[in-house]
């Protein structure tokens, strides 16, 4: 049986037979529409919110097929490690997101290791069962007006939290005001640590129907250095420039901030010829072949 970490998608099925995973299990495993370069997703629900998902409930004498809300999300890690320190060192860097952005800005998750065993092979994989955020995605290279935002917290409303009372105005001045913490909080990341999460990746923020923007997708954490050459991950992509990028476009499109010629950060990672090459990178990252890709702006 082929390695769950390297295939490009694991069903259900492979989520049961794994060794780990008790059978039978009080919940039920449904694969999230989103699979990315570094992890398996899958959602852990509860039985009788998949029966009513599917069967269906009368309220007021109308069928209604509430979409069932997962209690975790279930992280299959990609990452191969060579012995426990190693990956204890991974931990690590998830945590350290954990620290400067929990517990308002991020998924909260607790990692943990397990013994793989496939083919009489016993291996070390890293999981993590994650806080569920529901929402809608916020994409920083997206038009974010007050008429997009406005639609943002429409939909993320009427999925997953019924319908606000709050007028949208004021909601809107809530995603301001959120934006403004998250914004704070991985500066202090940069300044203090200087490390910054993934901010790049389409769909790795989203907007609750509150407003509150949250990290969801924590496997990627980069060191920030202005130096050359640019700093790529493992699969080539620029992620600490792009993340950064990111950010600035929140304070821009949101905040109504624009980059002021002063701010060191900016000022390096944003000057126009850095922003060339890191254009020319993201183009050669995004037509190869490799899945999951085309999600990066």
């Amino acid at each position: 049986m082929q390695d769950i970490r390297d295939r490009p998608y694991i069903e259900v099925r492979d989520i049961v037979a794994l060794n780990f995973i008790r059978e039978p299990s009080k919940y039920l495993f449904r694969r999230h529409y989103r699979t990315g370069l570094r992890s398996h997703l899958f959602e852990v629900l509860k039985p009788g919110d998949v029966y009513r998902e599917t069967e269906g409930i009368r309220v007021d004498g109308h069928l209604s097929f509430p979409r069932a809300r997962p209690v975790k999300m279930l992280r299959l890690f990609r990452a191969r490690f060579g012995n426990l320190e190693k990956a204890l060192e991974e931990i690590g860097r998830v945590q350290l997101i954990i620290q400067y952005l929990a517990p308002d800005h991020v998924a909260e998750s607790n990692e943990f290791l397990v013994s793989y065993r496939r083919q009489g092979i016993n291996d070390i994989l890293l999981c993590g069962l994650q806080e569920y955020v529901p929402g809608e995605i916020l994409n920083p290279w997206a038009p974010l007006d007050d008429q997009a935002l406005a639609e943002i917290l429409t939909r993320a409303s009427f999925l997953f939290a019924g319908h606000p009372k709050t007028p949208m105005p004021e909601r809107i001045g809530q995603v301001r005001s959120g934006v403004r913490s998250f914004v704070a909080r991985v500066k202090t990341m940069i300044r203090q640590a200087g490390h910054i999460p993934d901010l790049a990746g389409i769909g790795n923020l989203i907007l609750t129907a509150d407003g509150q923007l949250k990290l969801v997708d924590i496997n990627n954490i980069s060191p920030v250095s202005p130096e050359k050459p640019i700093f790529r991950d493992e699969h080539g992509y620029p992620v600490c420039d792009k993340s950064i990028e990111a950010l600035a476009l929140l304070e821009k499109k949101i905040l109504g901030i624009a980059c002021p010629e002063d701010d060191a950060l900016y000022k390096i990672f944003l000057e126009p010829e850095r922003m060339r090459v890191v254009s020319q990178m993201v183009r050669t990252f995004t037509l190869s072949p490799d899945e999951g890709r085309q999600e990066m702006p």
